[in-house]
């Protein structure tokens, strides 16, 4: 099938309709531009339809006539692409999705490929109908005459794709090569990772991903430096960063391939901005939590921890005061992990020679000096109290609601006593010793199941079982199923002081949790049915509010449950509200950390292209073939063993907001399909997760201090 050459027409790449993008197309029309402004391009011509383009010559003698002067008969090998109106956008890039052919040698070689080419779109706007690709906002769909790029092909000596700026940390102010012996073709379709080059737009070059000796690799200093010229230029023609590609002649001189707009910039966190995470308060309240939730337990916390830090004179009262120590991101419990001293500080040096810590310090010497002999004392005199609370709270149903309200309201104030003390138990008394809540709880469950005995019989005996369920006002988890043997239970009286503070703090949280579904149910009886069984959803004043009679939220029919959000990275800072991955401290070594390429961070489970698919799969894979963009939006996340974070998949992947790590050694062997995994696109780590509750076979949890409860006589629903 030959090419209709009647209905083409060819414009000259230093022609202004060749710079026109409506009618060559954003990569050709990026091209002349960059032609015109004077930056290194080679020569060439782009075939549009001819009924878009009057007057512009068409047909097969001018088809024919630009192919002879591109030295086509000559034997001179040509590159045939695509130059769609909806790629090389500043919305969408829609990368590796359209063909090139390469090394194209004689006539019937060449209308073959531009056959190739155009027949390319058609299947492309096949997987836009689809749903399988983004679709342009307005335009023609991308098979409606797509146009088509010709150059000849230069036999690089080294290319590759390079960014003015980060994508994946939002930092305008590096610039990120991939390079490669040869032509960078072999690295947009990731089937080579090639050697990474972080650089200073000055040009100093920051680090290599792999390490590669100096003098070695594929780009020399004086390779790296054209390149950073090369990328400030283009930035000055197009007005922003670009997306690049590249390639070195023989000779040792720069050649533009390519130039569009970056997509996917990840928003860069503000000066200063916090570094959080998960940390200790995860322990606590580790999964996603509804507002009434985050106003009953992470509140009083926050409170507790403040009053720590300030007792161990840790940081100034005004921070404390300004900064909440424990805050929520998409639901989930986080922490300031600088003040809680569970990340390094980002001066150490600095911090050193500062007075004012020692100065804090030791003002608060003397208070922490009589505390830690004094704290294993109040904290028992504490946890009486809350036993002894806990005992005379009659059932919720036999409760007035002002009675319930008032329970709920003590749970709160107790909480952040209990915090206080269990920090401080934990950092002041380090000969602390005992059993841990968990394995008390675990040695319990292993003779109640021994026992036939289930679950609601088996926590009304023990609430020290408790510990192992996370603390929710939803539908209670079932505990876990087959356990093995863990010792055995010798008492709660046996646990350590900061334990026995952990056990109280998921005994007042069960109690909480007993008084307000009782709440709920009589709530409901005066709501309307949209706003029934919505209780979760009001904040502490307004659940005060209603419960006195007065009016509820008029948009609580409206309100839904927060998602099940995937677990926040281990350290993050902000940038646009949503959370930015930190690496902290030096890259592991141990295969299971590539580099990051965006997308955010995603947990599911290993899938490696064949047989049934998770819903949640993670695509394990070789490398990054652009064959797999059609399957990009229902993943969970992306592993590679190849590729480059420059790559045409991950770029669509950080398009798509699929958390990818690629350069991960032995991914495929190491993460069989089946494997519960978390990934995170903004450091590269791939973390094996542990298998849910129940089939884990005989092993001890692996967070085995994790914070437990035991409420008194009736308070547990």
């Amino acid at each position: 099938m030959e090419i209709d050459a009647d209905s083409l027409a060819v414009a000259p790449l230093d022609t202004a309709a060749a710079r026109d993008p409506g009618l060559s197309g954003a990569k050709a029309a990026n091209l002349a531009r960059a032609a015109t402004e004077g930056l290194p391009v080679l020569p060439g011509f782009v075939i549009v339809p001819a009924a878009r383009a009057p007057g512009i010559a068409g047909g097969p003698d001018a088809l024919r006539a630009a192919w002879r002067e591109l030295g086509g008969a000559d034997g001179r090998p040509l590159v045939v692409r695509s130059s769609s109106v909806h790629e090389d956008t500043e919305d969408s890039s829609m990368a590796g999705r359209f063909e090139s052919v390469l090394d194209v040698r004689g006539w019937d070689a060449f209308t073959a490929a531009v056959r190739r080419v155009q027949e390319s779109a058609a299947r492309v706007g096949g997987l836009v109908a689809a749903g399988a690709g983004p679709r342009p906002a307005a335009g023609p769909e991308p098979d409606s005459g797509m146009s088509v790029l010709v150059q000849p092909m230069l036999k690089a000596a080294a290319g590759g794709v390079m960014f003015g700026a980060d994508p994946v940390e939002g930092r305008f102010d590096r610039i990120l090569v991939s390079a490669v012996t040869g032509g960078p073709d072999q690295l947009v379709d990731g089937s080579t990772q090639g050697v990474r080059y972080q650089l200073t737009r000055h040009g100093h070059l920051r680090h290599t991903e792999p390490e590669v000796p100096r003098g070695t690799g594929p780009l020399g200093r004086r390779a790296l430096a054209q390149l950073v010229r090369l990328a400030r230029r283009t930035e000055r023609v197009y007005g922003g960063p670009q997306d690049i590609e590249f390639g070195f002649d023989a000779d040792g001189r720069l050649w533009l391939f390519q130039a569009r707009p970056i997509t996917a910039m990840a928003a860069r966190p503000e000066r200063g901005a916090r570094l959080l995470g998960p940390g200790p308060v995860a322990e606590t309240l580790p999964n996603v939590l509804q507002p009434l939730e985050e106003d009953l337990w992470l509140a009083p916390m926050n409170q507790g921890l403040t009053l720590a830090l300030d007792i161990a004179g840790a940081a100034p009262r005004r921070m404390l005061r300004r900064l909440p120590i424990a805050t929520s991101v998409d639901g989930r419990a986080a922490a300031d992990l600088l003040l809680l001293g569970a990340a390094p500080a980002a001066h150490p040096v600095l911090n050193f020679i500062n007075p004012a810590p020692g100065a804090r310090r030791a003002a608060a010497a003397w208070r922490v000096g009589r505390l830690r002999s004094a704290l294993p004392l109040l904290a028992r005199d504490l946890m009486a109290d809350v036993d002894r609370q806990l005992h005379d709270l009659a059932a919720p149903r036999q409760l007035l609601s002002g009675e319930l309200l008032d329970a709920i309201a003590w749970g709160r104030t107790v909480l952040a006593s209990l915090h206080a003390q269990e920090s401080l138990a934990g950092a002041l008394l380090d000969t602390d010793t005992g059993n841990t809540a968990a394995g008390e709880a675990l040695a319990v469950l292993g003779e109640g199941r021994a026992g036939g005995l289930g679950d609601e019989e088996l926590i009304s005996r023990h609430p020290v079982l408790l510990t192992l369920l996370p603390p929710t006002l939803g539908e209670r988890d079932p505990l876990p199923g087959h356990t093995g043997r863990h010792g055995v239970p010798r008492g709660v009286g046996f646990l350590s002081v900061r334990e026995g503070l952990r056990l109280r703090v998921r005994w007042v949280q069960e109690m909480q949790t007993a008084m307000v579904r009782e709440l709920g149910t009589r709530m409901d009886s005066h709501c309307l049915v949209g706003e029934r069984r919505k209780i979760a959803l009001l904040r502490w004043r307004e659940l005060l509010g209603a419960a006195d009679g007065g009016t509820r939220p008029i948009d609580l029919a409206e309100r839904v449950p927060r998602p099940d959000t995937p677990p926040l990275p281990t350290a993050f800072r902000l940038a646009g509200g949503r959370p930015q991955a930190v690496v902290l401290g030096r890259r592991r070594k141990d295969g299971h950390e590539g580099q990051g390429a965006g997308g955010g961070q995603g947990t599911g489970t290993a899938w490696h292209g064949d047989g049934e698919r998770p819903a949640d799969a993670v695509l394990v894979v070789r490398s990054l073939d652009p064959a797999l963009a059609p399957l990009l939006p229902e993943l969970a996340g992306l592993v590679a063993e190849t590729g480059s974070v420059l790559s045409h998949l991950a770029v669509l992947a950080r398009e798509y907001q699929v958390p990818t790590a690629v350069g991960v050694a032995g991914a495929v062997d190491r993460f069989p399909p089946g494997t519960p995994l978390r990934v995170d696109g903004g450091s590269g780590a791939v973390e094996r997760l542990p298998q849910q509750a129940g089939t884990a076979g005989d092993s001890e949890p692996e967070n085995e201090g994790a914070p437990v409860a035991g409420p008194g006589k009736g308070a547990v629903a």
